[in-house]
């Protein structure tokens, strides 16, 4: 249902983006990026819980769209920081209101008592799971 859930939400949110170009794994970057500023390839991969290799085609595709610069790392010579461009900086905030829009209509299925139980359970689960997997071996 999880799965299910969150093919159906990323849908939603890729139509809602779609009008500014960004697809939802852009946004995750874009975001993760506005939120706590210029990072590695590898910060940022970490931060979105995704393979570098994923992380790498995400901002190939962001630096081609002109939304990321790199520079080189200062303190690390194989290492480079992304950060947002003015025009992804621009984007962030309509960008977030679709994401919100999106996030809202996977609430509308439920009464609004129950919208904020929804949230908090879909956290906890979500930590919990975060949290056994850094427990996992392997």
């Amino acid at each position: 249902m999880a799965a299910h859930l969150a093919r159906i939400h990323n849908a939603c949110l890729k139509t809602r983006l779609q009008p500014l170009g960004l697809s939802p794994a852009q946004f995750q970057a874009l975001a993760a990026l506005d939120l706590h500023g210029e990072q590695t390839q590898r910060a940022l991969a970490g931060v979105l819980a995704v393979e570098q290799a994923t992380m790498a085609n995400t901002l190939s595709r962001m630096e081609r769209d002109g939304l990321i610069e790199r520079k080189p790392h200062p303190d690390d010579g194989r290492a480079q920081l992304i950060r947002l461009t003015a025009k992804a900086r621009e984007l962030a905030e309509p960008a977030r209101q679709a994401s919100r829009s999106a996030n809202q209509m996977l609430l509308d299925g439920l009464p609004v008592a129950e919208q904020a139980l929804f949230v908090s359970m879909l956290g906890r689960v979500i930590g919990a799971m975060e949290k056994a997997i850094r427990r996992s071996p392997g």
